[in-house]
């Protein structure tokens, strides 16, 4: 092996610098430093102990949570002629104990293993047999109670290093970490001085919008809206419930979209054949729960959509950024609905069947965050910069790519509004009913709906004294009205709106009330960059790139990311000279695939000349 960081770099990566940190962290380690390593999904964290683990002497234990991640970086690591293996339950008996038998004499210089493996005898022995030079964990934040993703395994790993005869080098990676969080993986793992490191969490080629939407059928349409848009993307679309995940996902199938599931019921074979039908690109769309996403590794997510809002700000920014991992221009966006915040108040607060009462403390900690995320999904101010603000980075005041700031707000006068809507609110009360949001508002604007004439209800004086305003204006000043307290939501299974203390403000007071209201939002239109590109030469690339995946029975981005195609129809590459300076190119992957991309160039170039 190669003992000079650039030139692994360059020959087994196709690289000709580091990203922000990743130096800063492989001299750590080469100084056998312990590490703790806050880096975003995307940033190169695996090329942060990859770099390294070829240059110590033995090998390199990396402690991963799924077996999705393990494959993925397995194939990659091949591919580029690096000796990797993984264990896990994926595995024959016969292929565990080869793979065992084989570590054990050194035939691999980095090797994967699931936390649970930790409890096993022979990965005790292979402790024993084999100078274990590091050993890196993975998504470390799942150490961490207080984490968004706590795995009582990785209480193991401690256990684990202490009981090799040598202390190897320990670095812990992670995409999400408070305070509190990185403060337990240093003390749980027993870090010894370690080099600490936070490379920032602003991945600039990542879109954040929120899109509010009140009804379930206005959710499904926008998504298809979007899908339409974006028919050769692929994406995830994250859901709260299984029950949503069925439903949407035969919905998606049902409009003509190739979508797969995944969620914790289907069977363990089901969710490996569904996930591998994303990952291979037979599949470009995945709607899932939470239970999909940790470790994925594939770098042509080009949108990953919550179509409900998640439980916490961590939760968010990690599976939001498994979208643009190849640097490219990509889209996270939250469909945000208030009566989703019911559901995932059920599930905090209600253990699953057959599971103890979850401690008080718990409760409180994640409702708390339940709250900071709701107010990331309502704000007018730079969604970035909330993002940023909430893990301590330095946040942009504007930062020109979020559906917030490429968004002209205007602060309106909705005094008047606000005035309307809640008298309307206490007329409906002094006839001794209540009624939930979507009643109030098609009373406003003189709806004719059965329910509401049989009722009487259009005798109101506040009956269609808004039916001049879009339904969405009227809904937007409505849940302002509630976030301020000048309305309250009661009730559990069905909530309806009442006078709340601040009420009186606007009735008898005649308080004046402002708020940030959003104009048309212009349409986004593509780079300079985006607009040169051949298109008709990338989808020949990308389907040289399917054919080779599809015979080497890997995933397409394995062998070059879109980045690297976008890359090559700009360079046109006719030599293998050439070729290297392609991103992502290293001698490696330009002896196995240069030839062959060459000819496929200058065959376009050929047919473009005549």
């Amino acid at each position: 092996m190669d003992h000079d960081t650039q030139s692994i770099l360059k020959t087994y990566f196709g690289f000709t610098q580091f990203r922000r940190g990743q130096e800063e962290i492989i001299n750590a380690l080469l100084d056998k430093r312990d590490v703790l390593a806050v880096m975003p999904t995307g940033a190169g964290k695996s090329l942060c102990y990859q770099v390294p683990a070829l240059m110590l002497q033995g090998l390199t234990v990396v402690i991963s949570p799924l077996i999705s991640l393990m494959k993925d970086q397995v194939n990659a690591l091949q591919d580029g002629d690096i000796p990797g293996a993984y264990l896990n339950s994926s595995l024959t008996w016969d292929a565990y104990q080869t793979t065992i038998s084989r570590a054990a004499q050194g035939a691999y210089k980095i090797l994967y293993i699931a936390p649970e493996g930790l409890k096993r005898e022979d990965i005790r022995y292979l402790g024993e047999q084999q100078d274990i030079a590091m050993v890196v964990i993975d998504e470390a934040h799942c150490i961490s109670q207080w984490g968004h993703d706590f795995r009582p395994s990785y209480l193991l790993i401690s256990e684990f290093i202490q009981g090799l005869a040598h202390r190897p080098i320990t670095a812990a990676f992670t995409a999400t970490a408070t305070d509190q969080v990185k403060e337990d993986i240093v003390r749980i793992l027993q870090l010894e001085n370690p080099y600490v490191l936070t490379t920032g969490f602003n991945r600039e080629n990542l879109y954040f919008a929120v899109q509010a939407i009140s009804k379930s059928k206005d959710k499904v349409q926008a998504l298809l809206d979007y899908l339409h848009n974006h028919q050769d993307k692929s994406g995830i679309v994250y859901c709260a419930t299984r029950k949503t995940v069925e439903e949407l996902c035969a919905t998606l199938n049902k409009a003509g979209y190739a979508a797969t599931r995944y969620h914790g019921g289907l069977e363990d074979w089901e969710r490996q054949h569904n996930q591998d039908d994303f990952i291979y690109d037979r599949k470009p769309v995945m709607v899932a729960t939470n239970a999909f996403g940790m470790g994925i590794d594939k770098s042509n997510v080009a949108f990953v959509i919550h179509y409900n809002i998640p439980k916490n700000i961590e939760s968010y920014y990690q599976e939001a950024g498994r979208a643009g991992r190849d640097g490219g221009p990509a889209d996270c966006i939250l469909f945000y609905s208030p009566q989703d915040l019911r559901i995932l108040t059920f599930l905090i607060t209600t253990p699953p069947q057959g599971e103890p009462p979850k401690a008080p403390a718990l409760i409180s900690h994640h409702l708390e965050l339940l709250k900071i995320m709701t107010f990331y999904a309502t704000t007018t101010d730079c969604l970035r910069a909330r993002l940023l603000a909430y893990f301590g980075d330095t946040p942009p005041n504007y930062c020109g790519n979020c559906s917030n700031c490429t968004t002209s707000f205007e602060s309106r006068d909705i005094s008047l509004d606000a005035q309307k809507i809640i008298s309307c609110v206490y007329r409906i009360e002094q006839r001794g009913k209540r009624f939930g949001k979507t009643m109030v508002v098609d009373i406003l604007r003189g709806n004719k709906n059965q329910k509401l004439l049989s009722q009487g209800l259009d005798s109101l004086s506040t009956y269609g004294i808004m039916a001049d305003m879009d339904i969405h204006r009227i809904r937007t000043i409505l849940d302002y009205l509630i976030a301020h307290e000048y309305l309250a939501l009661e009730g559990d299974t069905y909530q309806v709106l009442c006078p709340a203390a601040r009420s009186r403000e606007i009735i008898f007071e005649k308080k004046p009330l402002t708020m940030m209201l959003p104009k048309e939002r212009p349409q986004r239109t593509p780079s300079v960059k985006d607009r040169a590109l051949d298109e008709p030469l990338f989808t020949k690339l990308k389907a040289l790139r399917y054919d080779l995946a599809q015979k080497a029975h890997i995933p397409a981005y394995i062998i070059f990311s879109d980045v690297s195609l976008q890359d090559m129809c700009r360079k046109m590459p006719l030599t293998l000279e050439q070729f290297l300076t392609v991103s992502g190119v290293g001698k490696v992957k330009m002896e196995k695939y240069g030839a062959v991309f060459i000819s496929l160039l200058k065959e376009h170039q050929a047919q473009r000349l005549c």
